[in-house]
């Protein structure tokens, strides 16, 4: 006798039982197809489901047994199956079953070949499972377009071009039309309104799209749109929450909907979308779908809810940086010179080119004591408000330290201190999160006596001055090169030559030669363009910006042009005294006939002073010979007295019982400013007085006027 716990053979009976109960019992639906893929058997779950009659289906086609769906498509799947015997898996199909026209659902149908048992069996049919994957489908579908509109819309920092994202992404993919409309003053970059809605909404309407045209509004200005509220749009904004509205403007349950608005005309259904960030709104997006369209769901407003909120949060940040980077435009138009001084010294010209981001490049002319000028260019590294404010921090710096007359090299060492300690007030202040913002800035700071027509330079990272002689011949200077500022300890060195009379200077900023390509060379294009002579410094600037430059870029850009001149010997007297106290009624004597053969007879007397009080106190502190000159310069009067002493004289008030010490004082007061510099031998005194109106307006009238920035050519210019 064999085992009685081997598992015996079902029998017969068992066999038809358990496939009888896997028909009953299966929660998805069973169907079974002869060869001729007519139905013989289905169970349960397939009778009455999404318009399957329980009655009389035996022996039909699929196309009567599943209506609504793609009988063809699905009775070729299952031909394919029974004639190659390999199975189908997860078939998907989409359609609208009779039980529920106005909704669509999606099945998934698993079929196989059924054959006899053998080799040789013949086969039989073909089985398929079909199971509802609507809820699954319709979850899977809006994660996946939620992906796309995180991929699609709020790609940059512009409110208008998000919104064009939007509609965009919605039609056609969810609707048929869309508009978005925006605060008027959250589209310039202010606060959204607070509270209630009072009377109007000022909305201004940045994008549309609708699937009958062929696109939006263009470039036409954007309309002002103002709703009588109540009506769902202001209710929205208020509240906001999203509606939908199967019939716009007659929706009971939405309050104050009894006037239809003008933009629901032939709209069969409406999503009205608060734009909500923060807990304020910044205007409202309507989705519409036409009368020929399926309506909106509740999933439909849940989807586009969602986009929407996520727009309002690109919104809401390209809100903040377009308010910040105005700020930083304004900071930084406040900070630059508003026109350049006209001088004897130089002619200039120059150009501001304004990037996409408010940056920190600036430039300046400076004028020096003796008739010298400082020309000086610098650029902050980085954008925005932080770069503005250092860029503001460090003109500031170089006009006091131009006030010193301190040489180009120890000028930029000063700035480097400057930089390395406001680099360290940030770490200490922010952490360092702050290190690495705008750690660096580069300057190239230049002086050039029209006297001696020397020119001095120093560069802190920067490129080199473009140096245009008279006869059209370019040069690049590349001394004085040093390391860029903020770095620290590291040494500047100068570099000097003498420039003919009518010289070209051309000072710049990276963002005016760095080429789109590698390979570019707008640094030989730029010097192929000055190299021109008899262009006006106006004309030279547009010519090389047209050149260099001629698409506005990331950066911001300068280009400073400076024509030299030098002072003629009627302008200039100089006179050398020995060490001899009695010497000073001679150079009384000598200013004094210099001032009358320059028709200043009205400056005789102060100027007489000055001149016996600063050579008494130069033979005084002298081991050598004194050096008086005295310079006519524009609408000034300057009064000179070198000696090889390194002492320098301070401005003191000296009490009743002192005998000396007022001569500085004398100076001061009968000078509009006065100051000490160190030359290369010793120290020079200046004093600088104002020419009379007459004189000063007529040598003005000579000098050539820089016509300033062409509006056409450079709208950022500061005004």
């Amino acid at each position: 006798m064999g085992d009685p716990t081997e598992p015996r053979p079902p029998g017969r009976e068992w066999s038809d039982a358990l496939l009888e109960a896997l028909f009953t019992e299966s929660p998805t639906g069973l169907y079974l197809f002869d060869e001729d893929l007519r139905l013989i058997r289905m169970n349960s779950a397939a009778r009455g489901w999404r318009g399957v009659a329980v009655e009389d289906h035996m022996g039909r086609r699929l196309g009567e047994v599943v209506p609504g769906f793609d009988t063809e498509a699905i009775e070729a799947m299952l031909r394919r199956v029974l004639d190659t015997g390999k199975a189908a898996i997860d078939f998907e199909q989409r359609g609208f079953p009779p039980t529920d026209p106005t909704r669509e659902y999606v099945a998934s149908i698993s079929a196989f070949r059924l054959q006899g048992r053998g080799d040789t069996a013949a086969r039989i049919g073909v089985a398929a499972e079909v199971t509802d994957v609507t809820g699954p489908f319709r979850a899977r579908s809006r994660v996946l377009l939620l992906n796309e509109a995180s991929e699609r819309v709020g790609r940059t920092l512009d409110m208008t071009r998000t919104a064009e994202e939007f509609v965009e992404f919605v039609v056609p993919a969810l609707a048929d039309a869309a508009t978005v409309d925006l605060f008027d003053c959250v589209l310039r970059g202010g606060e959204p309104p607070a509270g209630p809605v009072e009377s109007h909404l000022p909305l201004r309407r940045v994008a549309r799209r609708d699937s009958a045209s062929t696109g939006g509004d263009g470039d036409e200005p954007l309309p002002l749109i103002s709703l009588d509220p109540p009506t769902p749009y202001t209710q929205s904004v208020v509240d906001h929450r999203p509606r939908l509205l199967q019939q716009p403007g007659v929706d009971p349950g939405v309050p104050g909907t009894g006037g239809r608005d003008p933009r629901d005309e032939e709209s069969g259904s409406v999503l009205v979308l608060p734009l909500v960030t923060r807990g304020v709104a910044l205007g409202v997006a309507v989705v519409r779908r036409n009368n020929h369209s399926d309506p909106f769901d509740e999933d439909d407003l849940a989807i586009a809810a969602e986009v929407a909120g996520r727009m309002a949060l690109s919104l809401d940040n390209a809100r903040r940086y377009e308010r910040e980077h105005a700020t930083a435009r304004t900071l930084q138009r406040g900070l630059l010179p508003p026109a350049l001084p006209r001088v004897s010294a130089v002619e200039t010209a120059h150009r501001y080119l304004p990037g996409h981001d408010a940056g920190g490049d600036w430039f300046d002319l400076l004028t020096l004591s003796g008739g010298r000028v400082a020309l000086v260019v610098g650029d902050v590294e980085g954008h925005g408000l932080a770069a503005a404010t250092t860029m503001g921090q460090l003109r500031t710096a170089v006009s006091t330290l131009a006030a010193m007359d301190l040489q180009p090299d120890e000028v930029l060492s000063r700035l480097d201190d400057l930089m390395a300690r406001m680099a360290e007030e940030r770490t200490r202040l922010a952490g360092d999160a702050a290190s690495d913002q705008h750690s660096g800035a580069s300057c190239v700071y230049l002086v050039y006596d029209p006297v001696s027509r020397l020119c001095t330079f120093a560069r802190a990272g920067h490129p080199p001055p473009v140096l245009v002689r008279p006869d059209g011949h370019t040069q690049v200077l590349d001394g004085g090169a040093g390391p860029p500022l903020g770095l620290g300890g590291l040494p500047f060195e100068a570099a000097d030559m003498e420039l003919p009379e009518g010289s070209l200077l051309a000072l710049y900023t990276n963002g005016l030669i760095e080429g789109r390509r590698a390979s570019d060379d707008a640094l030989g294009r730029l010097q192929r363009v000055l190299g021109h002579p008899g262009r006006t410094l106006a004309d030279s600037c547009d010519e090389a910006v047209a050149a260099v430059r001629p698409h506005r870029a990331d950066d911001d850009a300068v280009l400073l042009l400076a024509r030299t001149r030098s002072l003629t010997s009627d302008s200039v007297a100089t006179w050398t005294l020995p060490l001899d106290p009695a010497i000073v009624s001679t150079a009384r004597t000598l200013a004094g006939r210099q001032l009358a053969s320059w028709g200043l007879d009205d400056l005789a007397f102060t100027t007489e002073l000055m001149v016996s009080e600063l050579v008494t106190n130069a033979i005084r502190y002298s081991t050598g010979t004194v050096v008086l000159r005295l310079i006519r310069d524009g609408d000034s009067l300057l009064c000179e007295v070198f000696d090889n002493s390194t002492t320098a004289p301070h401005l003191r008030r000296s009490r009743d019982s002192d005998e000396g010490g007022r001569g500085l004082l004398l100076v001061a007061q009968c000078s509009r400013r006065w100051g000490t510099r160190l030359t290369a031998t010793g120290k020079a005194i200046w004093a600088e007085q104002p020419l009379p109106a007459p004189v000063a307006a007529e040598r003005l009238s000579q000098r050539p006027v820089d016509p300033g920035p062409s509006a056409s050519r450079d709208p950022g210019a500061p005004a």
